[in-house]
């Protein structure tokens, strides 16, 4: 069993509740919910962070661009960038097709969650500073350069889905070694692990904590694997963490969806 919270529609505070290993029902106040009979709201309201190229297969495949203009040489410090309030978006909430895109990268990624002010942190001390962990799909238009903010790409309304809920950081023992799935309408289109990572959870943690200040409720994206699968409009998407959580949602095109329902 792990302790989570979760953010409920129609529920003004946040509910504790416990998941079994399995994560097919929540208990919550004592009475046991399927997991998909629940209706979930987005766990976090912090600023959640991406990070680029954090791990070794997609550094790889982008090295050799790293050597020319405009890059000159590979990146010394983390890759940030931000995902604004408007891409939040809940467990089982559908993510929008824009008109004109036929295809999205599905970007499945560790969300550490802060639990206190974090300023120059040491990595043997970041694990302090954790409240827990959440899943987040950092969804991206498709596109090539990194050399300026892909604010048109990542930036658009729903398109980081968030949750269900948050894992509390104790039932997590090591964030460097869980295994990340992602599954398009049943079949499993990628697999990577957290071991993967160039810059630790830790590590991570410390190198942007050296210049920026993170705050409680803040979300760290620990990066995206590379191969990021694409989901086409009516595609079922779903992002599993080994003892995370499973974060579901349907591709559905914009013009359908009117204040976060589908029409």
């Amino acid at each position: 069993m792990s302790h989570v919270t979760m953010n409920l529609h129609g529920v003004s505070q946040t509910v504790a509740g416990t998941v079994t290993e399995q994560g097919q029902t929540v208990v919550i106040h004592g009475k046991k919910y399927k997991t998909e009979e629940l209706s979930y709201d987005v766990p976090v309201s912090g600023t959640v962070y991406g990070t680029l190229l954090n791990y070794q297969g997609a550094f790889k495949a982008f090295e050799p661009a790293m050597h020319k203009d405009p890059y000159k040489a590979p990146p010394k410090e983390p890759v940030l960038y931000i995902k604004p309030k408007n891409t939040y978006t809940s467990a089982h909430a559908a993510i929008p097709l824009p008109a004109g895109v036929s295809r999205l990268e599905m970007g499945a990624s560790l969300g550490v969650v802060i639990g206190k002010t974090a300023s120059r942190v040491k990595a043997s001390e970041a694990m302090e500073y954790i409240r827990g962990y959440t899943v987040v799909n950092d969804v991206t238009i498709p596109h090539e350069s990194v050399y300026r903010p892909a604010v048109k790409e990542k930036a658009r309304d729903g398109f980081c889905p968030i949750g269900p809920w948050i894992t509390e950081r104790e039932a997590i023992p090591d964030p460097d070694a869980l295994d990340i799935r992602v599954y398009i309408n049943g079949e499993l289109r990628q697999e990577n692990n957290t071991q993967n990572l160039i810059r630790s959870v830790g590590k991570l943690i410390e190198d942007v904590t050296a210049f920026m200040t993170l705050y409680e409720g803040d979300v760290f994206c620990t990066g995206v694997p590379e191969n990021a699968p694409l989901a086409r409009e009516n595609d079922r998407v779903k992002i599993d963490i080994t003892g995370v959580g499973v974060l579901e949602n349907t591709i559905i095109r914009e013009s359908r969806i009117q204040g976060g329902a589908v029409i």
